[in-house]
């Protein structure tokens, strides 16, 4: 090691937590004590009649819990999580991911994202506050698009282009403005007749988007087939085209993007903000999307999108759905570059597909949507007002 790799190296350390000794001190000053974490869990709640949510909950010496549907395996939660985290103050979420880097590497975060998440709900909740406005409070709603996978083959070849766009219609009617479906095919074109045949239905003032979700699929498209893709999905203005290549090809969609009008996106396998600084400096994607999930949780999708903000580029967060929505709304709301808040999903309208977990909270809905666009939920933390009685009889 040089000694400018050690300078680096000691430099990027995560600085241990003081202790019990710093924290009486800061009582005796008059200073507010740290809020520590006691315990983490993660377990299944089974509600009828087929719903399965997984839970992670973060405990703390405040009294205050915070919740994610977002579940952590149990032998990481017991091995890694607990040891790591019991003690240690609930607001060092930098430090406790840089100290989860280094015992797993960058692609070992995407374990924690329901810890992570949680750990956002206690610290909004401790401070009273909507987790979007810790993070930068940019915004009180997101416009909606409805990802949707009709049941049956992966590759939706069994959909009829006319049941698609009958939804796209049912969707526009419900209010909301915008629509995303696989790009699977076996015969690529048939996506772009599909696309004819929504446009035709459901109007010019509807998006619609489509997701080849790199490699996915089973197979990746050569160029040429992407570039005609492409071209044949602009000529009926669809919105953009995602992941149409390997998830690690930096150069390929690069090439794709300077050749067509239609905007190429992807990055929902990115794990880290190296990941999307190598797509936004190889302009990789006219449009990043990082997943919570899979970046590392809500900080690193916040960081992501300052990063894609100096290089003048959306960033536009992969969706989730159920109550595990609860944490991205909140991290597109501080986001500044974030224009649309995906909902992923069946044939069926969002209200419906949340409508088993209403059993599990305190308010009539699950989340607010009004004019195609999802609402900052009121509540503190990551906006789910649970209960708690609820919960215990659901545990499975």
């Amino acid at each position: 090691m040089t000694r400018r790799e050690l300078i680096r190296f000691v430099l990027a350390a995560p600085v241990t937590w003081a202790g019990p000794a710093l924290a009486a001190q800061a009582v005796a000053k008059g200073k507010p004590p740290r809020v520590r974490i006691t315990n983490l869990e993660s377990f299944s709640l089974r509600v009828p009649p087929a719903e399965r949510y997984q839970i992670t909950r973060v405990h703390t010496d405040a009294g205050i819990t915070g919740t994610s549907f977002i579940g952590c395996p149990q032998p990481v939660l017991e091995n890694w999580v607990k040891p790591t985290l019991v003690g240690e103050d609930l607001f060092a979420v930098d430090r406790h991911l840089a100290r989860l880097q280094m015992q797993r590497g960058e692609p070992g975060t995407q374990i924690w994202s329901g810890v992570e998440h949680a750990i956002w709900d206690a610290i909004g909740r401790v401070s009273e506050q909507p987790v979007a406005r810790l993070l930068g409070g940019h915004r009180d709603r997101l416009r909606v698009y409805r990802t949707t996978v009709w049941p049956g083959k992966q590759d939706q070849s069994h959909v009829s282009y006319e049941t698609q766009a009958e939804f796209a219609v049912r969707l526009k009617k419900a209010g909301y403005t915008a629509m995303k479906i696989r790009a699977w095919r076996p015969r690529p074109m048939d996506d772009v007749e599909a696309m004819r045949v929504i446009r035709a239905a459901a109007g010019p003032d509807f998006d619609v988007m489509f997701d080849r979700t790199a490699v996915r699929p089973g197979w990746v498209w050569d160029y040429r087939t992407a570039l005609q893709v492409a071209r044949g999905l602009e000529k009926y203005n669809a919105r953009w085209l995602e992941e149409p290549f390997d998830g690690y090809d930096l150069q390929a969609p690069a090439r794709l993007a300077a050749e067509v009008d239609i905007a190429i996106t992807g990055g929902e396998l990115g794990h880290s903000i190296h990941t999307f600084l190598a797509y936004l400096m190889n302009k990789t994607y006219d449009i990043v999307q990082p997943d919570t999930r899979i970046c590392g949780g809500l900080w690193v999708a916040r960081k992501i999108s300052v990063l894609a903000e100096a290089f003048g580029v959306p960033c536009i967060q992969h969706g989730a759905a159920g109550p595990a929505l609860a944490a991205y709304i909140q991290a597109g709301c501080s986001m500044p570059n974030c224009e649309f808040q995906e909902i992923i999903g069946e044939p069926n309208l969002p209200e419906e597909q949340w409508a088993p977990a209403l059993k599990l909270l305190k308010t009539p809905y699950v989340f607010r949507v009004e004019k195609g666009y999802v609402l900052l939920p009121e509540t503190q933390g990551i906006g789910l007002d649970l209960n708690e009685d609820a919960l215990k009889e659901y545990r499975a």
